[in-house]
């Protein structure tokens, strides 16, 4: 009987590893398309077959989405991520909302409570990206901004785990921000979290759970549509069959 060489198995295991780590480091972040397939091959030094063996293994744990005729894009930062983002991408806003109630208004509470001035700096830093961002009208940026900002204040509870499962969660709350904001930024949609960093400040427990389970009673609250409540996959289809003469403004 004649087996593949474990060397290639190998081989393909270690280029798994290195655009995992090109990933998971940030050097290729979600919504980013990856090298083409020869570039990874000049790259990496090895055989073609190897990098595509990497890349399917990759897309099939759910950091990677191969995209035929476009390229491969980065989709989650953890296999846990990947699988986070597929499992709940039809879910109903109001649950995610409620989900990420109770994670922001546990992680603010013991922000408060735990915080450096470290971490505080962090805050600060993050609340007036945010702020620029919104400021730009850039709608994608804002999203990013606003993730990282949310992400921040679960860093400063110092609770790994909590932060762990959020960070997993973020692509999933990402695409329902993308959803409930729309392409274009509004005045009167925009959430002022410069109080939640203030009550963090203060070490005030009650007062950042309160000022952070509001922000996500207002993101609650702009999730009426019929759409919106399909998820974002379902949205994603629902727009793509509406006619030009609708009132729909997004594309």
């Amino acid at each position: 009987m004649t087996l593949s060489s474990p060397q290639r198995s190998a081989l393909a295991d270690q280029v798994i590893a290195a655009l995992r780590t090109q990933i998971t480091s940030g050097e290729w972040p979600v919504g980013t398309r990856i090298p083409t397939e020869p570039e990874l091959v000049e790259e990496l030094g090895v055989a073609r077959n190897t990098v595509r063996e990497a890349v399917r293994a990759l897309a099939h744990n759910g950091l990677l989405d191969i995209r035929q005729g476009s390229g491969t894009y980065v989709v989650a930062t953890s296999e846990l991520a990947g699988v986070m983002h597929r499992r709940f991408a039809d879910a109903d806003p109001r649950h995610v909302a409620e989900m990420r109630a109770a994670l922001e208004t546990s992680g603010a509470r013991l922000a408060a409570l735990r915080r450096t001035e470290h971490d505080m700096a962090q805050l600060d830093a993050l609340l007036e990206r945010r702020e620029a961002a919104w400021k730009s009208g850039d709608a994608e940026r804002f999203v990013e901004a606003d993730a990282s900002l949310h992400l921040g204040v679960l860093n400063a509870s110092h609770n790994d785990v909590l932060t762990a499962l959020y960070a997993d969660l973020g692509e999933v709350m990402r695409d329902f921000l993308r959803l409930d904001i729309g392409e274009d930024l509004h005045p009167e949609s925009h959430m002022d979290h410069a109080r939640l960093i203030e009550a963090i400040r203060a070490r005030d427990e009650e007062a950042a759970s309160r000022e952070a389970a509001s922000h996500t009673q207002e993101w609650r609250c702009g999730t009426g549509n019929s759409s919106d409540r399909q998820g974002p996959k379902a949205a994603r289809g629902t727009k793509s069959r509406e006619t030009p003469g609708s009132d729909a403004r997004r594309s």
